[in-house]
């Protein structure tokens, strides 16, 4: 387990306002990969990073948009671990994630500052990992019209979430389906009969701290 927050060299990202822009990792090119971040608490909340390793600790709702869209068939990789050491944001709850995200109403999907149900009017899948309070993992379909359909949803503790468990996930956008695969097991799915329309990746989370890391994008 990794705690940024107590190491070192590593640079604290914490921007004053409801967003803000931050720089971590690179992508297959080698380039810096830029992220959006639109918290709900800014004041209460900051990342931490290094080279490999992002570290959030969340007063409140916070969305980290990966700032660029995707296109075509790809996958994203990553490990995600929820920080528990009984510090003020340490709660076992919402590793979340938005993917394939577009707003039709709008070409700037970025205007929000983190509270959930912003996000309500957007295109996208949504997969709610360890939800209410480590309640319910569930998934959803935003169909850019203000529904929020269902396609899945657990609520055994096999797909509930562990502290200071480092989960393996990737995300596939394929050519016949989205798959979310989580430790090597297939979590959840949905079909549809041409890849989504380009559209962005966001971690997101709602008064947690957790620890990212190994973020790669891939194509298919």
């Amino acid at each position: 387990m990794t705690d940024l927050s107590y190491s070192a060299g590593i640079e604290r990202c914490h921007g004053p306002q409801h967003q803000y822009v931050l720089s971590w990792g690179r992508d297959e090119q080698g380039q810096p990969q830029r992220w959006r971040v639109e918290q709900e608490k800014p004041q209460d909340t900051a990342i931490f990073v290094d080279a490999n390793t992002l570290e959030i600790d969340s007063a409140a709702g916070l969305t980290m948009w990966l700032n660029k869209p995707l296109s075509g068939t790809y996958r994203i990789s990553f490990t995600r671990e929820v920080m528990m050491q009984n510090r003020p944001h340490d709660r076992l709850s919402d590793v979340n994630l938005f993917w394939a995200a577009r707003d039709p109403a709008n070409p700037d999907l970025f205007t929000r500052d983190g509270e959930l149900s912003q996000y309500d009017a957007l295109e996208l899948y949504y997969a709610g990992i360890g939800g209410n309070w480590n309640t319910t993992s569930r998934f959803r379909r935003y169909d850019g019209r203000g529904k929020r359909q269902l396609l899945e949803e657990f609520t055994d503790a096999s797909r509930l979430l562990r502290p200071h468990h480092a989960y393996h996930m990737v995300i596939e956008v394929a050519n016949n389906a989205t798959r979310l695969w989580v430790d090597g097991e297939l979590w959840f799915s949905a079909a549809y009969t041409s890849p989504p329309a380009p559209g962005y990746f966001a971690f997101r989370t709602v008064w947690s701290r957790q620890v990212i890391r190994n973020f790669r994008v891939t194509p298919l």
